[in-house]
């Protein structure tokens, strides 16, 4: 697949704290009078080796001490969102960890008015919807209270997400808060099976009812999950880079991507923390297919997964399948 020749994309797996550049955290750094424990750029780069999630998680949470105003927020989301069009991405529902900035000390306002105002302001043929995610190793209880001041706030949310440090934290933990979200009328997605056992998956899809699964690729431990996953069509956002670059899978060619296609997985491809991991949605097309000789056809599906995976109306799907069948035409 050539260097400009991706698909349109649908990204429904991407955090925005995740799409924070090193160029963009030192000089919000700068901005804020922040102090922060990196001498400098290469300095900064240097520390993304990651052994695993927690490790890169603690990167990941350190950085975010320069979001502190809807200016920040808004600078990053804006950042994103130009970078994603530029990528050949049509509509992005965007993931947001409000607790990790509650615990700093940021007021819910400040994220949800900087996050939301840039989608807003998004640019021309992208269209976007914000999903709040909690944080699976803190307290359901606080994901709660959370929540109902999400609802409280009045910004539009097109759901909710579960996400962190997996081990240990199944979803179960979190059944009334997706009770509650549902009685609420907004969406469910939930991170299982990246790093956390098959059984997690399970549970996502019983327990708390949700319409999708972030990752995945530990489903294809149980064949009878698999079965399921198949029959019923249950979408899987799998983010190939990510996986590499946090260890859950050795390298790119050995990514079970192919595998869950050739089993009849709703599988598409998507970027998770495109700032750390090395590649936006349009790099992890082009990554994977390369890797894993993927065809035309293949590619159309995993673009054409992402489509039917969105939470749009009819028209704006609509408009999304005849765009990735142009693509897919060479049109």
């Amino acid at each position: 697949m050539s260097a400009h020749d991706t698909p349109p994309a649908v990204e429904l797996h991407v955090h925005v704290e995740g799409t924070l550049e090193p160029e963009l955290i030192l000089d919000l750094a700068d901005r804020g009078g922040v102090a922060l424990p990196y001498a400098d750029l290469d300095d900064l780069r240097s520390r993304y080796a990651f052994t695993d999630l927690g490790h890169f998680l603690e990167l990941y949470y350190a950085n975010m001490a320069v979001l502190r105003t809807a200016e920040d927020f808004a600078a990053m989301t804006a950042a994103y969102l130009a970078r994603a069009a530029a990528g050949g991405v049509r509509h992005v529902e965007l993931f947001v960890d409000p607790q990790a900035h509650l615990a700093r000390g940021v007021a819910l306002e400040a994220v949800l008015e900087g996050v939301s105002g840039a989608l807003a302001a998004a640019p021309a043929g992208l269209t976007t919807g914000l999903i709040p995610c909690f944080l699976r190793d803190r307290p359901a209880a606080e994901a709660l209270e959370v929540l109902d001041a999400l609802v409280r706030a009045g910004v539009p949310l097109l759901g909710i997400g579960l996400d962190s440090a997996e081990v240990g934290h199944p979803p179960a933990d979190f059944a009334e808060v997706y009770a509650r979200a549902r009685a609420e009328g907004l969406r469910l997605v939930a991170h299982a099976g990246e790093e956390g056992p098959a059984a997690y998956v399970t549970d996502a899809l019983d327990v708390l009812g949700v319409e999708r699964i972030d990752h995945g690729i530990r489903s294809l431990d149980d064949p009878d999950l698999v079965r399921r996953l198949a029959r019923e069509a249950v979408p899987l956002t799998v983010c190939p880079l990510s996986n590499v670059r946090l260890r859950t899978v050795d390298t790119l060619a050995e990514h079970p991507l192919a595998r869950m296609l050739d089993a009849g997985l709703a599988v598409s491809v998507h970027s998770d923390d495109p700032a750390y991991f090395g590649g936006y949605v349009d790099d992890n097309h082009r990554a994977v297919a390369d890797a894993l000789h993927l065809s035309r056809a293949q590619v159309r599906t995993l673009a054409g997964n992402a489509v039917e995976a969105a939470f749009v109306d009819d028209a704006r799907r609509a408009e999304l399948r005849a765009a990735v069948a142009a693509w897919a035409d060479g049109g």
